[in-house]
């Protein structure tokens, strides 16, 4: 099994849900986040931290947190299928993290592994 974490524009929310809805990858966790990468925001410095060199980035931009937790075999399908339908071309489309999970436990039933997603 595999969580795929990924991190979007708030506006590819929809897509993203279709693409997961697609392969029934069980349940997913969505966040609101704010964060930037290769986008950076603004950066100012105040007199205080100028004066130590200091710089503070106070532009953060609003994104989305999708966690999914699916079955090794569809990992690359989905993470295509990302791709695709979330790419904008632009700086900031976001990113997909894919962590090993190593076993997932049904609270309700104490069903594990595939069966527990």
């Amino acid at each position: 099994m595999k969580e795929i974490v990924t991190i979007i524009r708030p506006e590819k929310l929809e897509i993203l849900k279709s693409v997961l809805e697609e392969v029934s990858s069980g349940g997913m966790t969505i966040s609101t986040v704010m964060g930037c990468g290769t986008q950076k925001g603004k950066i100012e410095t105040d007199g205080v931290n100028e004066i130590k060199g200091l710089k503070t980035n106070i532009n953060l931009l609003p994104k989305i947190k999708v966690e999914v937790v699916v079955n090794d075999k569809d990992v690359d399908r989905i993470v295509l299928e990302i791709q695709e339908k979330c790419a904008s071309g632009h700086v900031g489309d976001g990113k997909i993290f894919i962590k090993k999970v190593e076993d997932v436990i049904r609270i309700r039933t104490g069903e594990r592994g595939t069966r527990a997603i």
